[in-house]
């Protein structure tokens, strides 16, 4: 006499459920690993920093008391590196006296800003920061003015830093 066996039927629903578990997991270890490994993370995380530094530079640059001028030129040196470093260096006491005889306030705040161009291999990005720069003179009411700026920014051992400074060009180079 054959014996059958029957079949329990929660029991093979637990054994597909399983397996389905275990490779949903293995999937999501595997997608979870590729993508802490993918260069274009890691792009889009130095061009985080990037424009992160660059903002922060750009705002140093536009921010200066004349009532705390040493600390206020030592955060711009900080912030430069390369010619810019090289300029401000080289013009700084002509330039501290014209703020101490200004007695001027500025402070800047970014607006926002963009990373134009970035070349990680070089260690060299673009970026163009929005800022709203608020002056202060001795008498008077404070001025506002709004402006674009691009930077050149290098890698340096201590972080990117400004290699260059310059207003953006407003309005259309073309004309008709």
């Amino acid at each position: 006499m054959a014996r059958t066996t029957t079949r329990n039927p929660l029991l093979t629903a637990a054994a597909v459920l399983a397996l389905l578990a275990a490779g949903g997991a293995g999937w999501g270890g595997w997608s979870w690993y590729a993508a802490a490994h993918d260069e274009s993370a890691a792009y889009a995380a130095t061009r985080d920093e990037v424009l992160a530094a660059g903002e922060q530079a750009v705002q140093n640059m536009n921010t200066l008391d004349h009532r705390d001028l040493r600390r206020g030129l030592e955060t711009w040196r900080g912030s430069a590196t390369g010619d810019l470093l090289a300029q401000l260096t080289a013009g700084r006491t002509e330039f501290e006296r014209q703020i101490e005889q200004a007695k001027t306030v500025t402070r800047a705040k970014v607006l926002s800003g963009a990373v134009t161009e970035l070349d990680t291999r070089a260690g060299r990005a673009s970026v163009m920061v929005a800022l709203r720069v608020t002056v202060t003179p001795p008498k008077g009411a404070p001025t506002e003015k709004e402006s674009r700026m691009l930077g050149e920014l290098t890698r340096t051992p201590e972080g990117w830093k400004l290699s260059a400074l310059g207003q953006a060009p407003v309005g259309s180079a073309a004309t008709g």
